[in-house]
């Protein structure tokens, strides 16, 4: 589930970006200068992205570090995958977020081969 507030706040960006895209389709009709296009295609674009990055640092880094914690808490130091765990810990404030997925996969692996352990 997403925050409310940041819902709000991506759906606001959203719509400015709407109205970009309005202003660019204007501009291509009107013959505009291609220099001052490809300046509102790059605002639309840095827009896209902030959007972007915003929901998936709430969905993807909040999950990994809840991952986290939980893995960290269910190995109380014998679970043969100390090394790993404390590895992943201590990268995740660096963490890029084209690389969250994959991290949360190997926390999740982590997590399944230490529950299995504990069968």
């Amino acid at each position: 589930m997403i925050p409310r507030d940041l819902s709000k706040d991506i759906k606001t960006r959203l719509q400015s970006i709407n109205g970009q895209i309005h202003g660019l389709i204007k501009m291509l009709d009107e013959d505009a200068n291609p220099d001052k296009i490809l300046i509102q295609f790059k605002a639309a674009q840095k827009g896209l992205d902030k959007a972007h990055f915003l929901l998936l640092d709430e969905t993807y880094r909040k999950a990994l570090a809840i991952k986290i914690s939980e893995t960290v808490d269910a190995c109380p130091g014998d679970c043969g995958n100390e090394d790993r765990i404390e590895f992943i810990r201590k990268q995740f404030p660096d963490l890029e977020l084209d690389t969250l997925t994959s991290k949360m996969s190997e926390i999740a692996e982590l997590r399944k081969r230490i529950t299995d352990r504990e069968i």
